[in-house]
């Protein structure tokens, strides 16, 4: 069941579609949704206490459907933003926009159980942080992220650079979190 959410709404609609796309004739299919508020300078504990009980109810329950519909192992949701949070508080208990952040990846075709990429030095002004507030610099990058699912949803491997074009500054291209499709 999904929550009465925003986020919950979207993705049920989502679900909604998905069960009907054979019948459409669509077999591959983008849907973005979102859940705001995380621009957080003040007030950051009070507000994320109210936003991830939202994100986790309503990816699980969209999960949940797409197990119910056989779907799963082709359906994958993630997260993605364009900032993070510094690590070091705001005086008004919130944070400051900064650089690497956290992302997750749910779904059938998901080789979970792993965290890709490294943490920083939870340290200010140490080896990982770009000035002195705990803006820490990424180990991946948004363009190893994107064409790992880009990939997995049937971008060849030579049009990668052109989708992505910072694609071949990366040592490692892609990440290796997403399983091939059975479609």
């Amino acid at each position: 069941m999904f929550p009465n959410s925003t986020l919950g709404q979207q993705l049920q609609q989502v679900a909604q579609i998905i069960q009907v796309a054979s019948y459409l004739g669509m077999s591959r299919q983008i849907f973005f949704c979102s859940l705001g508020g995380f621009d957080t300078h003040g007030g950051e504990l009070e507000q994320h206490n109210l936003l991830y009980p939202q994100l986790s109810q309503a990816i699980a329950a969209f999960y949940g459907a797409t197990q119910e519909l056989g779907v799963a192992q082709n359906v994958t949701t993630f997260t993605e933003s364009d900032f993070s949070r510094t690590f070091q508080p705001t005086t008004t208990d919130g944070s400051d926009h900064a650089w690497g952040s956290h992302h997750m990846v749910v779904g059938g075709a998901v080789q979970g159980g792993q965290i890709y990429g490294a943490f920083p030095a939870f340290q200010l002004g140490g080896p990982n942080d770009t000035d002195t507030r705990g803006r820490w610099i990424p180990t991946l990058s948004i363009d190893q992220y994107g064409a790992t699912l880009a990939s997995w949803f049937g971008i060849p491997d030579a049009a990668l650079p052109t989708v992505f074009p910072n694609f071949a500054n990366f040592a490692a291209q892609k990440i290796g979190f997403l399983a091939a499709p059975s479609v």
